[in-house]
């Protein structure tokens, strides 16, 4: 297996959600019956990872109650019979699966929150999931971008085209097209202003990165907004080792902001199983 680990940077303070983030992580709101973080983490699982490392900050505890095991819990619904749920309860965290939590004492940047991951991914390549992008894809998203670093053997980021008007929200990469869905990268810039923008390819919040980015992301400066931004060192990056952009397959859905988080509730939840038929019906009696 070429992506064992995976870095979920999850230290963010959620300040557009508040009251909702107050006392609880972002990364803890749920979207229909399962909270951001475990959406992410089965992508990952479904991709092959087995080793989830959480950056986390303080307030950040429920993050670790949930991938632990809840054993008063799990004893009142075996007692009581309720097996379907039990079963529910005891997935969140699959028995091979292995959760470890670093603390990033200062909210100092993406990329420094991938640094404080270093010792623990060691020298081989990992995966950074950002929880506040939902992706759904079929294959999950970050199986698509494993299947495509067992070919090309480099970083590979997950792209999408974004409006002109949006590429402040993003890092934007530019560079020659290999095939339909990869670009090879020349150029990476952190939140453009539209008129420098080397083009509309917005990075989604999926990477695929080699240990080389580490030293690149300890040598950069702060960046945008005076943090150390993961961008930075990518662009670095490109000075020694190819690095590629992938225009995934599925849906990607902000729930850094409320409108993107009512989005995929409502979509996910037309695609649930449990409540899909009676939501349907609900909505169609709404005078939109």
């Amino acid at each position: 297996m070429l992506v064992k680990k995976a870095i979920f940077p999850v230290a963010g303070l959620g300040t557009r959600f508040l009251p909702a983030t107050k006392a609880q992580p972002k990364e803890m709101l749920p979207v229909v019956d399962k909270p951001l973080i475990q959406y992410a983490v089965e992508e990952a699982y479904a991709a092959g990872v087995r080793e989830m490392i959480f950056v986390t900050g303080r307030h950040k505890r429920p993050i670790e109650d949930h991938f632990d095991m809840t054993f008063e819990l799990e004893v009142a619904l075996e007692q009581a019979g309720k097996a379907e749920l039990l079963e529910v309860v005891r997935s969140v965290k699959p028995h091979d699966m292995e959760c470890i939590y670093v603390r990033q004492a200062q909210a100092l940047g993406l990329g420094h929150a991938v640094l404080c991951a270093q010792r623990l991914v060691g020298n081989e390549p990992f995966a950074v999931l950002l929880a506040d992008d939902l992706m759904v894809g079929s294959p999950p998203v970050l199986q698509q971008m494993v299947e495509q670093f067992s070919e090309w053997r480099a970083s590979i980021l997950a792209v999408q085209e974004v409006p002109a008007e949006h590429t402040r929200r993003y890092g934007i990469v530019a560079g020659t097209p290999v095939n339909d869905r990869v670009v090879d990268v020349n150029r990476i810039v952190e939140k453009p202003a539209p008129e420098d923008a080397p083009s509309r390819l917005g990075v989604a919040g999926r990477y695929i990165l080699t240990p080389g980015v580490f030293h690149e992301i300890a040598s950069q400066p702060r960046g945008v907004g005076g943090e150390i931004q993961l961008t930075d060192g990518i662009a670095s990056l490109l000075r020694r080792e190819k690095v590629f952009a992938f225009r995934y397959e599925g849906r990607r859905y902000d729930c850094g902001s409320k409108e993107g988080w009512l989005q995929a509730n409502v979509e996910l939840a037309l695609a649930h199983p449990e409540v899909a038929a009676s939501f349907r019906s609900y909505l169609k009696t709404l005078a939109l």
